[in-house]
């Protein structure tokens, strides 16, 4: 089966976010790393390719910034091949104008199954694999986990609220927001890394342009503290007294 991770390149948040003078993140001195959701999916699609002998996966992504040691990781940890999708995109692009350039690719690719996180940590929007399928007319469910293949469809299983599941079986092409995987993400050394980007290449390919309506963002602004939480201490006496208190001023009780 031919498989797409399609992964995003997200702030890595170990690292304190700051703003310019303008209101905007501070880009160039940030560090960015996979969507821990794609790399869920990353998993997931290569341990696909571990159990089904034929089945090839390409790593997808956007060049938004730097892309590339991304796409090399996504090689190094067994994907067949990395493709950049190149051209006039840049890191405020939307969510609605990211699934057109993938899909319009998707399409071009033709792919059996397309994976990708359930959301991202810079917006937890949750769209990218709704959109994607709609562009395709492909089959879609989201927030998945434990995917199977078939010879003509996958199976699944889809988390709901609540804590109750339902397992799905769609046809192919389809495209699957993962939730987990069904291991722990791989793990690969930097040298690892570092020698792939020796022997391999990663495959550039000109995006098609977007003009997908969006919100414009004008100015980001950092959270302020308006209050501060009072330590009450431990003692149950007099925890009770000042609750009673509160509750009183607050006019909460009835005498």
């Amino acid at each position: 089966m031919k498989i797409a991770v399609l992964i995003k390149d997200v702030p890595d948040l170990v690292e304190e976010l700051e703003l310019t003078e303008e209101g905007r993140l501070a880009v160039d001195d940030m560090s960015f790393v996979p969507s821990e959701w794609d790399d869920q999916a990353l998993e997931e699609a290569l341990i696909l390719k571990e159990g089904d002998a034929g089945s090839t996966v390409t790593a997808v992504a956007i060049d938004t910034g730097d892309v590339d040691n991304m796409l090399f990781t996504a090689l190094a940890k067994g994907a067949d091949r990395g493709v950049k999708l190149v051209g006039d995109f840049n890191r405020e692009m939307s969510n609605r104008a990211r699934a057109e350039v993938l899909a319009h690719y998707c399409h071009t690719e033709g792919f059996d199954l397309i994976l990708t996180g359930v959301q991202a940590i810079d917006d937890l929007d949750g769209q990218i694999a709704g959109l994607v399928a709609g562009r395709l007319g492909a089959a879609h469910a989201s927030v998945v986990r434990d995917v199977a293949l078939g010879s003509t469809s996958v199976t699944c299983i889809q988390e709901y609220s609540g804590g109750k599941m339902a397992e799905l079986r769609l046809t192919v092409p389809a495209v699957l927001g993962i939730q987990a995987a069904q291991k722990t993400p791989r793990y690969v050394t930097v040298s690892k890394v570092r020698q792939m980007q020796k022997s391999a290449s990663l495959e550039e390919i000109e995006g098609e342009s977007s003009e997908a309506p969006a919100l414009e963002i004008r100015r980001l602004y950092p959270p302020v503290a308006s209050s501060h939480a009072e330590m009450w201490g431990d003692d149950v006496e007099e925890l009770a007294d000042r609750i009673v208190n509160l509750l009183e001023e607050k006019k909460l009780l009835r005498s």
